[in-house]
């Protein structure tokens, strides 16, 4: 059973269990603010792990606080999992951005939110989450930034525990390591990731992420100028000649991220799914 860790005045965390990807086996769900309270990540779509999310929300209650919306970074199922249930049970509006909205066609997303809104939690001392669009991971993600409390919500973004997987299709790498230098010049303390506990001093993090990626990157480049023509599966043993091959399934993805981001910027050609360096 999780217990509910207090992380500062008004911002507390619940871990449920969640079909998430390997080393990670729990989502962290947020509750933010003092008296009125947004709930974010309403994650698991697991009964036992719900009865217990269940409890959390609603012992809130009894402290004094009042869940008044549930909150959701991204339409992923290790994040979505529970979002109809628990708008269902605890009959509050469920806020997403609308890109998240559309890929949830068969969830009611009441409040589509934007880059740039301010959320204000009436409590002692009032809340103000700035919310950050921050697209990459997936589409509709989004961040929340509280100023006076140096702290920042990052959901996928990055993590304490595993790590985190760009996609082709659902996810961009140009924009994901866009969206990491902006989190990274908000000089926040703390980050509260999905997967994993708090972050101190995240821009260290943010940095050696984009450093990561962008070391990932020139492999990639480097094996397509040596190998022309060749496709992602005969790259892949190339770049991630240091990675378990038990990985190698997301790392092909994460191949193609790559690929579609050098495609993008006219460095790299597609010839029909074999790859050549740009004359």
């Amino acid at each position: 059973m999780s217990k509910p860790q207090t992380i500062a005045a008004g911002v507390e965390s619940f871990a449920a269990r969640t079909p998430t990807l390997p080393p990670a086996t729990h989502t962290q769900s947020y509750a933010l603010g003092e008296r009125e309270v947004i709930l974010v990540e309403p994650a698991t779509p697991f009964e036992d792990e719900r009865r217990e999310w269940l409890g959390w929300a609603r012992e809130l209650e009894s402290t004094g606080r009042r869940p008044i919306a549930l909150f959701l970074t991204h339409h992923h199922a290790d994040h979505a999992g529970g979002a109809e249930f628990f708008a269902r049970e605890l009959g509050l509006p469920l806020w997403a951005h609308a890109l998240t909205a559309e890929r949830l066609s068969n969830v009611r997303v009441d409040r589509r939110l934007e880059d740039g809104e301010a959320l204000t939690l009436q409590g002692p001392t009032p809340q103000a989450w700035e919310v950050l669009h921050t697209p990459g991971h997936a589409p509709g993600h989004l961040c929340l930034f509280e100023r006076r409390l140096s702290m920042l919500l990052v959901g996928d973004m990055v993590a304490s525990e595993g790590t985190i997987l760009v996609a082709p299709g659902d996810g961009d790498m140009r924009q994901y390591l866009a969206q990491l230098e902006r989190l990274e010049g908000l000089g926040a303390k703390v980050a509260l990731p999905a997967h994993g506990g708090p972050i101190h001093d995240p821009g260290q993090l943010f940095s050696y992420y984009v450093a990561h990626r962008k070391m990932r990157e020139d492999k990639v480049l480097g094996a397509v100028r040596r190998t022309p023509g060749s496709s992602a599966e005969e790259l892949l043993p190339l770049v991630y000649d240091d990675t378990p091959k038990a990985a190698w399934p997301w790392a092909l993805m994460s191949l193609r991220a790559h690929l579609d981001k050098l495609i993008s910027e006219g460095v790299v050609e597609d010839q029909g799914e074999r790859f050549s360096a740009a004359s």
